[in-house]
């Protein structure tokens, strides 16, 4: 995991282009997405982080986006009903 305020400009676009980035989230609300998510674009900097993949994100507590990532979303909501 990755926060944003700790990369500089030319290492995030060299971890997007290599691959290396695949889902951002929200430190503060535990929530990750895609990185072309329309919710997920309006956090603050300081709030955000990325993830290599799901299976880091889900590891470190976060839970899916209800916007961009609605069957998983749907998943994660049912197995904690």
């Amino acid at each position: 995991m990755w926060q944003h305020i700790d990369l500089t400009q030319i290492d995030l676009k060299a971890k997007l282009k290599n691959g290396d980035i695949v889902f951002a989230g929200n430190r503060k609300l535990k929530i990750y997405g895609t990185l072309t998510c329309n919710a997920g674009k309006r956090m603050l900097k300081i709030n955000r982080v990325f993830f290599t993949n799901e299976r880091e994100a889900i590891t470190q507590g976060y839970r899916p986006c209800g916007h961009c990532m609605k069957t998983a979303y749907k998943k994660w909501k049912d197995a904690i009903i």
